[in-house]
């Protein structure tokens, strides 16, 4: 059974949103959920690239978080998550941001911030404001090149 079958089973979604891969085009998965009458919805060529900025995020969130911990619950891994997310958002200083949190950024700038901006890392970064220096957490950031 797919994973898509799999999922159908727990619930239906009123549009499925998918790229253009050849995978969603199968006539075999565009009538899996034609049957189960979900609305199909492609992205057009090109649009891929609209997930590097979450794709960006969720590497920071793997490299900083999950894998330094070893969650013994799904509740473990909620409150870790919803720490670092706080952390990410309201603590750790951005490259990309001129070394603000993405919360400043948003407060000064509401319009024209990406709340998945995330920064452009080297083995460690100083930040001008203060003087101070960030280091990557994650253990193979820390590695000799």
């Amino acid at each position: 059974m797919t994973a898509a079958q799999r999922a159908l089973t727990m619930a239906v979604p009123t549009i499925g949103n998918h790229d253009q891969g050849s995978h969603f085009r199968h006539p075999t998965y565009t009538a899996l959920l034609l049957d189960q009458e979900v609305k199909i919805s492609m992205d057009p060529r090109g649009r891929a690239f609209d997930n590097i900025f979450t794709e960006r995020l969720w590497r920071f969130v793997k490299y900083e978080e999950v894998d330094l911990h070893d969650y013994a619950s799904p509740r473990d891994a909620y409150r870790g998550l919803t720490r670092y997310f706080t952390f990410y958002n309201e603590e750790r200083l951005h490259h990309a941001l001129e070394y603000c949190t993405p919360a400043e950024q948003y407060h000064q700038h509401p319009s024209t911030i990406s709340p998945f901006a995330a920064p452009i890392r080297g083995i460690e970064e100083n930040n001008p404001k203060t003087g101070t220096r960030w280091m990557p957490t994650h253990p193979q950031s820390n590695s000799p090149k």
